[in-house]
């Protein structure tokens, strides 16, 4: 058992030094990048619906299910991803691979308790376009890396049969990273602007969770979060040179480090609730809304002018299915198959247009066999943007993968 835990605090250790670009979206370009995290891949194949109560699973999304935990678990997520990006004359591919979340979770009887760690947002992107068309044309190309990672720690507690609470405090933290360079066409020089933005703050997460048995198979479950608006420091440097292009890239011709305010960007107010109808361990229904306020979410300098923020909202809809949870002789019928529908308003508005996203998930879980331990494998095929006044439309197929390891840790010995 000890070892099992110096095993997980290990890796988790080692992921908060994975450096990863997780996302090739210019929409990362805005705020504080693209919003990375969407649960398990459990909750992420059933459009990220976390109202479900689970005994084996852990719920990054709701700390009130920690109680419901029945076995001391270890999970991680990774995702790869392609996404096809398209202006009205222009078409592109990109790929990203990315580590989604690392987490440790144990049950305590009427308590459960949780802890991790998971790349939050994420900013990868590379842009050029003309400023003016003129002759000689201007040209900007933008770049940027990096995002927020975040580590938590959560705990529930079950008040009564019916009726579970439970609280997490997480921690911000991570760099982002931009350069964006001025030229114009035909002339060997240009600049290049370098900022570095370090942040850090803390976040906090609340939940509640209700089930209630209606007859003697079926099971209605409701569940519903808050995180409260919290603020983001961002210590800010910057660096101007001149460059000089080059066949194989440019160089750097002169270089001064230029002094910038330190910023504060705020991290939105979140609630979701939703509700979930089924007969566990057989099948489950369930749907989900979470409102965003991030209207006031602003970007991190004060020079981007075409982007705007509103109140963000999302609808998800998704369940799973068991054929036969017990069988001992077909193993696809043991497999549990989930799906699920979801259709976001993101918040970020540009050129007078809201950006939205939608999706369709599916997923298998895959019990490793003799244990409680399994395998989930997630597929997302989705639509973000638009191509009208100049933006970029993009579809994009993501692959999840989680593992699930699941024991009991802390058993007391009957015999030495």
């Amino acid at each position: 058992m000890i070892k099992k835990f110096f095993v997980a605090v290990s890796l988790l250790l080692s992921a908060a030094s994975f450096a990863q670009e997780g996302t090739s979206s210019p929409y990362s370009f805005y705020g504080l990048g693209e919003l990375k995290f969407r649960g398990t891949v459990e909750n992420r194949s059933m459009a990220s619906i976390s109202v479900f109560p689970d005994s084996i699973h852990m719920n990054l999304q709701n700390p009130a299910y920690y109680p419901y935990l029945k076995l001391t678990g270890l999970s991680l997520g990774a995702s790869y991803g392609t996404t096809n990006l398209k202006t009205n004359t222009e078409e592109s591919r990109a790929k990203r691979t990315s580590l989604d979340y690392l987490a440790v979770s144990v049950p305590m009887g009427k308590f459960g308790a949780g802890f991790g760690l998971m790349p939050y947002t994420s900013v990868g992107y590379k842009i050029q376009t003309v400023v003016n068309s003129t002759d000689p044309a201007q040209l900007r190309q933008y770049q940027g890396s990096g995002g927020l990672n975040k580590a938590f720690l959560g705990a529930g507690y079950q008040l009564t049969k019916n009726f579970s609470i439970g609280a997490e405090f997480g921690y911000f933290f991570g760099n982002i990273e931009t350069s964006s360079i001025a030229s114009i066409e035909g002339v060997q020089y240009g600049t290049r602007e370098l900022n570095d933005s370090q942040a850090s703050g803390p976040g906090f997460n609340t939940g509640i969770s209700y089930t209630s048995k209606l007859n003697g198979k079926l099971l209605f479950s409701a569940g519903a979060t808050y995180s409260p608006e919290t603020k983001l420091t961002f210590d800010n440097e910057r660096n101007i040179a001149t460059v000089e292009f080059l066949t194989g890239g440019t160089r750097v011709i002169d270089e001064e480090d230029i002094d910038v305010a330190n910023t504060t960007v705020k991290m939105p107010a979140k609630f979701s609730f939703g509700a979930g109808l089924g007969e566990p361990k057989k099948w489950m229904l369930g749907t989900e809304v979470t409102f965003t306020q991030s209207e006031d979410t602003g970007n991190r300098f004060a020079d981007i002018d075409n982007a705007e923020f509103e109140n963000g909202t999302r609808y998800s809809i998704g369940g799973y299915f068991i054929p036969n949870y017990a069988s001992f002789s077909e193993y696809w019928k043991k497999v549990t198959y989930r799906a699920g529908l979801k259709y976001e308003k993101t918040g970020l508005i540009l050129n007078d247009k809201s950006i939205t996203d939608a999706a369709l998930t599916l997923g298998l879980g895959l019990p490793l066999g003799g244990t409680f331990s399994n395998i989930n494998i997630g597929f997302e095929y989705g639509k973000r943007g638009t191509r009208d006044a100049g933006l970029v439309e993009e579809n994009y197929l993501n692959f999840t993968l989680g593992l699930s390891f699941n024991d009991r840790w802390f058993v007391k010995r009957k015999y030495d």
